[in-house]
């Protein structure tokens, strides 16, 4: 029982840090987590540690976790790494999708327009995530799955650090439509293509989005 709320929990800060949940630099104490979820600080700890030792995390004394910071520096060397395994990860997932995996990519798509429409940024997080998370899982590969989501579980803070609902962009779902559109058709150099495109694009749009928020 105690093994599996520990699982439970792990995946609850997992898919938060995932969908952009946490801010950078936000210390996560274990005592309030555990009053938070009504639990016993223990499997909170153990969460905790393995996000840590995942890299997702950093350790701080007095009992707490911290969400790392992003800097520039940080955020273009995890890209150049992001940009080389995504487009593998399209490239080999596009053949192997089912029928349902399509119809939930293309939920995705359409989420995304609609939080776009409203201005709702964690909506459109939350199926961003989901979107690509779960196209890349279709690759076949689990290392290369797991090295995706590691670099992902690192950067997923910063969209949300960054991001309010007048920064919506309509073109932040343009590239997600391409390479739906050749994911349909089959066409999987199509795909890694527009994929590669819409990391290209999200990295710059993110990137002066943290220029100008230190000029302020």
């Amino acid at each position: 029982m105690s093994d599996n709320l520990q699982e439970q929990l792990y995946q609850r800060i997992r898919e938060g840090l995932l969908a952009g949940r946490f801010q950078p630099g936000q210390a996560l104490k274990i005592r309030d987590l555990a009053a938070q979820w009504g639990t016993s600080p223990m499997p909170v700890r153990a969460a905790l540690q393995r996000l840590v030792a995942e890299g997702a995390l950093e350790g701080e004394q007095q009992r707490s976790v911290r969400v790392p910071s992003m800097t520039r520096e940080r955020y273009e060397n995890i890209f150049q790494v992001r940009l080389a395994l995504e487009g593998l990860a399209v490239e080999l997932a596009t053949p192997r999708l089912s029928s349902d995996e399509l119809e939930l990519l293309r939920d995705c798509v359409r989420r995304m327009d609609v939080a776009i429409e409203q201005r709702q940024v964690q909506a459109y997080l939350d199926a961003n995530s989901q979107f690509h998370l779960r196209l890349y899982g279709a690759c076949g590969n689990p290392v290369l799955v797991r090295s995706i989501e590691s670099l992902w579980l690192q950067i997923g803070p910063f969209f949300n650090r960054l991001f309010t609902g007048a920064d919506l962009s309509l073109r932040l779902n343009d590239f997600h439509e391409d390479a739906f559109a050749a994911i349909e058709a089959g066409d999987a150099k199509a795909a890694r293509h527009a994929m590669e495109q819409d990391l290209v694009y999200f990295a710059r749009f993110l990137l002066n989005l943290l220029e100008l928020e230190q000029a302020r």
